[in-house]
């Protein structure tokens, strides 16, 4: 028989069959999981943008919130230490609060006086004070500068300055909307401040009732170490405005400047709690007051800022932060850069104790070991196990017991 007639006919039944799967699996559509899918990824996209939406609606809010949480930490051990002796935490926050306004008051209205005496004085005797500024300046560095040059520079100033003031005149509103800003953010941060200092203990144990009780010591050693190095850090910066504005007010009783004890506040204070940029705004305003006078005066205050400045950070500061903050200076100065780029000046301000809280919180919890010294010694020969031994001493007979 031919070849083609032992084939048998297609099976028709088969064909149908595969046909109307694949017609069931078009039709069928998407699995049922893949909706679940989008929407679940929709949600969590629209999640993620809601919430970056309210951080942003919410920063200004949110950084109130952490400089009251910093202010209260800083004022908590003088609340705790009052708390300690009989006063109930309201009145001892109250009475920190109203030795810190005082001092607060009592700095302003000081430098207030010195700037409103400077001005006055620079104003009536500023031509004099030109014509000195010119013969000494000629005298010295064998120049010849004229009164006429010094008042052709003067004028152009005074122009320029002229514009600005009518530009500030012109947006007086909007100065005004942001002086208000301000008040209203001062006092909400005053009245956080308040409430966390109070009631820091029920807040803390409100916080720490919302976590699983194994999770609950880690944050309250957080806690009790920021409170810790926040005040460590009031504490000696606070000791080394008062030695930094004695040392100043000696200097400046010395050389006869005027306003020594206004100058040597604003030196002290700002040297200290302004970082990285603060020497050197604090020592610009004893030069040109020196400078006005005197310009020989001028230069042996900055000589004198100088020296201090490295015997504060040689001698004072090592001794005075080893108990409270130690912090090597470059990583200091790392922080400080890292959070003003983070908040800006606030960030600034916080960048210290926060990073000495961190690396505190960390040195409690991450082991340290010892570093060995690298020396030429040859490495002790490694000991013997105990099995090897004895199968040597079988093998060789050396060791053995003599035998009789």
């Amino acid at each position: 028989m031919p070849a083609d007639e032992d084939q048998s006919p297609p099976d028709n039944d088969a064909t149908v069959t595969d046909t109307a799967v694949v017609t069931a699996d078009v039709t069928a559509g998407p699995p049922p999981w893949l909706l679940r899918a989008f929407l679940l990824a929709a949600a969590t996209v629209a999640g993620l943008v809601f919430g970056f939406w309210m951080l942003q609606k919410l920063q200004g809010f949110l950084l109130v919130l952490l400089v009251s949480l910093f202010l209260a930490f800083a004022i908590e051990p003088a609340v705790n230490w009052l708390a300690a002796r009989g006063m109930r935490r309201g009145a001892a926050t109250g009475l920190v609060f109203l030795v810190v306004t005082v001092a607060s008051v009592a700095f302003i209205w000081t430098l207030g006086a010195l700037l409103v005496d400077q001005v006055t004085a620079l104003v009536k005797n500023a031509p004099d004070y030109a014509d000195d500024v010119v013969q000494w300046v000629n005298r010295t560095f064998k120049t010849d500068i004229s009164g006429e040059d010094i008042e052709k520079y003067a004028t152009d100033w005074s122009s320029t300055i002229d514009k600005y003031l009518v530009g500030l005149a012109g947006n007086a509103w909007g100065i005004g909307t942001a002086a208000i800003g301000a008040i209203f953010q001062a006092l909400g941060v005053l009245l956080f401040t308040y409430y966390f200092a109070a009631d820091g203990p029920r807040f803390r144990n409100a916080v720490c009732s919302l976590l699983p009780p194994h999770r609950q010591r880690p944050v309250l050693r957080a806690w009790d170490i920021a409170v810790e190095k926040t005040g460590g850090y009031i504490y000696s910066r606070g000791l080394l405005a008062l030695c930094s504005a004695i040392a100043h007010y000696v200097a400046l009783r010395v050389l006869d400047v005027p306003s020594a004890f206004a100058l040597a506040l604003w030196v002290g204070v700002v040297s200290q709690f302004i970082p990285t940029v603060g020497t050197y705004l604090a020592g610009a305003l004893p030069v040109l007051v020196a400078l006005v006078h005197s310009p020989a005066d001028a230069l042996w205050i900055l000589g004198f800022i100088v020296v201090y400045q490295q015997f504060e950070n040689y001698v004072l500061q090592p001794r005075i932060t080893a108990t409270t903050l130690d912090m090597h200076p470059a990583v200091a100065f790392g922080a400080v850069i890292a959070g003003a780029a983070i908040l800006g000046p606030t960030g600034a301000l916080l960048a210290i104790p926060v990073t000495a809280t961190v690396q505190a919180f960390s040195g409690a919890y991450i082991r340290h070991y010892d570093v060995e010294a690298d020396t030429d010694k040859p490495p002790p020969p490694k000991k013997q196990r105990k099995w090897i031994r004895q199968l040597t001493i079988r093998l060789t007979g050396r060791g053995r017991p003599p035998t009789e």
